[in-house]
């Protein structure tokens, strides 16, 4: 199984975006009026961050809980990780233990086309392995006798 297919289960496949020059108060009223972990961060029409909601703690903690004045560039990850469609599941998953984080945009040569989050990726594995189980179960229970 791929990106891809997780992509296409997603009820949706908007892609949330804010500038860099954006308040982080502005990120966070979008993040709650979507009920959303991210957004990529846009300038020029590319990918230059993603705004995680652990990257508004990240910054409350270091500016001292001020919205009001710091800016969605100076906390956002600048060089967030990026999967392809076609990677693997397994692939995605690893990449985003490896660098910490529960959210991954996907790209592929024609830019931006998605972004998964860590628990679409668990749910996907989820229903994967219940499928095997009752094929698996299936197969048990009609093992012919000796």
């Amino acid at each position: 199984m791929n990106i891809r297919e997780i992509l296409a289960s997603k009820h949706s496949r908007q892609i949330y975006s804010i500038g860099p020059d954006r308040l982080i108060h502005e990120a966070v009223a979008m993040m709650t009026e979507h009920d959303i972990g991210s957004l990529v961060v846009m300038e020029d029409g590319k990918m230059v961050g993603l705004l995680t909601d652990r990257c508004v703690v990240r910054g409350l903690s270091k500016t001292g809980c001020n919205l009001c004045s710091t800016l969605v560039g100076e906390v956002m990850f600048s060089d967030p990780a990026v999967g392809h469609p076609d990677d693997p599941i397994d692939q995605a998953r690893r990449l985003m233990i490896e660098r910490h984080t529960n959210h991954l945009p996907i790209a592929d040569e024609n830019g931006l086309v998605g972004i998964i989050s860590f628990y679409d990726v668990a749910k996907t594995v989820l229903s994967e392995t219940e499928f095997e189980n009752k094929l698996l179960k299936g197969y048990i229970k009609n093992w012919p006798e000796s």
